[in-house]
């Protein structure tokens, strides 16, 4: 594949202005996950349905559509450089999908306000880590830990034997090791909007099937969640948020590309690219052990522990923001 699509998912050979990498390699990565998607479904339908008919679930169905929408999403925009509107479309139109069949956050136990957290919930996950999609390895490296602290809640509190939602958390792990094995520096192959786009999809679903409806399941406080979230996702978040905060403190539009990032200026203090890859996998291992115990801690102690998820993302966001401000790209000639 990779000989055959040397220029497969190649928008614009000299469009390194804003990206980091100053070659352009095949996105053949959101084309790999999106298939074992597939396969997984494929699977679950012929082996450990029990004749249940799949497409009658309108829970799956939502999944289903909802994530091919946002694999079509991305791959127009590898094709055809998408304007930025028309993406935040159907990016809006994918949380919608999840909120009307029954996927979406149940926090406030209303439909329409958890609806409409459910839409913004699903634009800033699809956002955030097609943002972070700036150096090899990362998205899918911080993308691989969040979904293995969805399988732990899956496999520990929900009490499943055989069930669609971990196969498919498995499923996504597995495409993620394997496309790591091509995407960790130096890269053969990048994921590209079509990757980051579906990837970012089911990340935010299995986010609020596992971390954010956490509560609901043990009808215990629902503020509990976000700190769980914030633990879970928390070099994603600190990332977006470092982004944000300097560009508008620069008068500059928050959704444009740059190298601006905290891994580029990871770069900038004087690593390697495959250190900065190094440094967010300790970063999302992390989070996701700390993520796993507070669960329990959660779950099965005393609700306050969840309070120790703050403390947590002040570790990991004080330090990687402090490095934008003291690190900068080196000048050049003119």
């Amino acid at each position: 594949m990779l000989r055959f699509a040397r220029t497969l998912g190649i928008r614009n050979k000299n469009d390194v202005t804003i990206r980091w990498s100053e070659q352009s390699k095949p996105s053949l990565g959101g084309i790999s996950l999106y298939f074992t998607f597939i396969i997984a479904v494929f699977v679950y339908a012929t082996f450990f349905s029990k004749g249940k008919n799949l497409f009658e679930d309108i829970e799956f169905l939502g999944l289903l559509g909802s994530g091919t929408l946002a694999f079509a999403i991305g791959m127009s925009d590898d094709a055809y450089n998408t304007r930025p509107l028309l993406k935040l479309f159907g990016q809006i139109m994918c949380g919608l999908i999840l909120a009307f069949t029954g996927n979406g956050l149940d926090i406030f136990h209303v439909e329409l306000i958890d609806g409409f957290i459910t839409i913004v919930w699903v634009v800033a996950v699809m956002n955030s880590l097609n943002m972070l999609d700036n150096m090899d390895g990362i998205t899918g490296t911080t993308s691989l830990f969040i979904l293995s602290t969805c399988l732990f809640i899956f496999t520990f509190f929900s009490n499943f034997t055989v069930a669609l939602w971990p196969l498919l958390a498995v499923a996504g792990i597995g495409a993620l090791v394997g496309f790591l094995a091509f995407n960790i520096y130096p890269a053969k192959m990048f994921m590209g909007d079509t990757g980051s786009q579906f990837l970012a999809l089911m990340v935010s679903f299995f986010g609020i099937r596992a971390i954010w409806n956490l509560p609901a399941t043990y009808e215990i406080p629902s503020w509990t969640s976000i700190f769980l979230v914030t633990v879970a996702f928390s070099p994603a978040i600190a990332d977006t948020l470092t982004v944000i905060i300097n560009r508008t403190k620069k008068g500059i539009s928050v959704m444009q590309g740059g190298k601006d990032h905290t891994t580029h200026h990871l770069v900038y203090k004087g690593f390697s690219d495959f250190k900065v890859w190094v440094i967010f996998t300790i970063l999302g291992f992390f989070s996701f052990a700390f993520s796993a115990v507070l669960s329990y801690l959660i779950v099965y102690h005393n609700i306050l522990f969840a309070l120790l998820g703050l403390p947590y993302f002040l570790i990991v966001f004080i330090p990687l923001y402090r490095n934008t401000l003291k690190y900068h790209p080196p000048e050049t000639k003119e």
